[in-house]
């Protein structure tokens, strides 16, 4: 038994069960789940070999004492150790196997609870998809509402333009039914001796009943003039908005601007002539009704404005525009930027040739005296400069009244050799642009009759004549 236990002791095995037990416990919380497992088997092992060991030498303790010695020990300790150890393991079976039941019970509510839930939710998403369709179904049907306001918006309208040419058609013909019993009366009440009196005057052969033109050319008068404001007011700065982001200087965004709205003038006034021209053309070959022939290609062109080709005037602002050489563009844009305001210029020209008396915009050049008359100053101006250094919006003119007044920049210095540039220039032109004096008398009248043709320099001869007039009066 000694040297049982001799060598139980040289061993170190109980040595090594602690330090494993001391190492398993330093790196406990360090190692997975299966590497705590395999340390708790190696100590286990080791443990069944040290009680292994231990109960050798309990037998052989007891086999040296004789047959009945250490039966107390035995019975008072061995045996209740034993029996506390298997009583503990049934326990722990026991509640193990309770523990497992628990569960399985609860994990059998918890599957039915979330059946219930599955249920509910598939309730609620198939009450959704109900909503859903029936939200849809109203959306079609107010779809298919819209459409049908829609188009009885557009019945109406064309209702109402029906309605128009039917009251304008009305009206020529009260004003030819009126002529007819004029002319019925004036045949029937005279007696003969007034008509013996009366010299014969043969009667028209075309009567002077007025057309759609004519009748409606109040109405588009006040339309474009208003149209004209418009422009100015908003696409005008969108415009300027727009090339602001690519020109930083604002007074070349502004000449932009201008001479894109004089080009477009331009354009769209020859435009309307050689529209105006084959309409004429056209209508000469068969026309024979009571109306002259002028009023009847007037008529013709207001109802069939759309079929004026903006798009060919918006191609020839664009090419007149690229060789200005008053502007200038960065070389990786294009002047078609502003083709918005280029096209709504060229229809609004259009139609405002269509007037009687068509309209127009003043004739500004740089340099020539500020009109009060014509222009307002920007507010960048500086208001005691007489001269204008540059035009930002042309005036609506009717003949030689002003309608709206457009918008010029006054600055002194610049303009004088923006004006001594332009004089050099039309020189060799007009020797009437040359500064002499000019003895009292003259210049008085000279200024009578600069003023009396001022209001109106489209109509007083060539623009540098009226431009060395109004300088010669700023001289004097």
């Amino acid at each position: 038994m000694a040297d049982s236990l001799r060598r139980l002791i040289n061993n170190e095995t109980c040595r090594i069960l602690q330090e494993k037990l001391e190492n398993w416990y330093k790196d406990y919380h360090i190692n997975s789940c299966d590497q705590n497992l395999t340390r708790c088997c190696e100590i286990m092992e080791l443990n069944s070999m040290i009680q292994g060991q231990l109960f050798t030498i309990l037998n052989k303790t007891s086999q040296e004492g004789g047959h009945y010695a250490g039966v107390d020990t035995i019975k008072s300790r061995l045996l209740p150790w034993l029996g506390t150890c298997f009583s503990s393991h049934t326990c722990g079976s026991s509640s193990h196997l309770q523990e497992s039941r628990e569960k399985d019970r609860w994990m059998k509510e918890l599957a039915c609870t979330r059946d219930q839930e599955i249920h509910q939710l598939e309730k609620e998403l198939n009450s959704t998809r109900l909503q859903l369709s029936f939200v849809q179904q109203e959306l079609k049907a107010s779809r298919v509402k819209e459409e049908c306001a829609l188009k009885n918006l557009d019945r109406m309208s064309d209702y109402e333009q029906q309605l128009q040419t039917l009251k304008d058609e009305i009206a020529i013909l009260g004003a030819q039914k009126s002529l007819l019993q004029n002319r019925l009366a004036l045949s029937r009440s005279p007696s003969p001796r007034s008509i013996r009196s009366r010299s014969p005057s043969p009667l028209p052969k075309r009567s002077s009943s007025p057309g759609r033109a004519r009748l409606t050319n109040a109405s588009r008068h006040a339309r474009l003039v208003e149209r004209f404001s418009d422009i100015y007011a908003q696409e005008r700065l969108d415009a300027q908005s727009l090339l602001r982001s690519y020109v930083d200087d604002l007074e070349m965004v502004q000449r932009i601007i201008y001479t894109a709205v004089v080009e477009s003038f331009r354009a769209a006034k020859m435009a309307f002539r050689q529209f105006k021209m084959r309409v004429r053309k056209t209508l000469s070959l068969s026309y024979s009704g009571p109306e002259s022939l002028e009023d009847m290609v007037m008529d013709y062109i207001v109802r069939q404005e759309d079929l004026y080709d903006v798009q060919a005037s918006v191609c020839e602002v664009i090419r007149a525009m690229n060789i200005n050489p008053k502007i200038s563009f960065p070389p990786e844009t294009d002047f078609i930027m502003i083709s918005g305001l280029i096209r709504e210029m060229c229809r609004v020209a259009f139609s405002m040739q269509t007037l009687d008396p068509p309209l127009d915009i003043s004739f500004g050049t740089d340099g020539e005296l500020f009109s009060e008359y014509k222009y307002r100053r920007s507010y960048d101006s500086e208001f005691t400069a007489p001269l204008v250094a540059y035009h930002v919006w042309p005036a609506l003119m009717e003949e030689d009244t002003v309608l709206v007044k457009g918008e010029a920049v006054t600055r002194r210095g610049a303009v004088w050799s923006q004006r001594g540039r332009s004089r050099s220039r039309s020189r060799s032109r007009s020797r009437s642009c040359s500064l002499r004096p000019l003895s009292p008398s003259a210049g008085h009248s000279r200024h009578l009759r600069s003023r009396s043709r001022s209001s109106s320099p489209l109509r007083s001869g060539s623009p540098s004549k009226w431009a060395c007039a109004e300088l010669r009066r700023s001289w004097l």
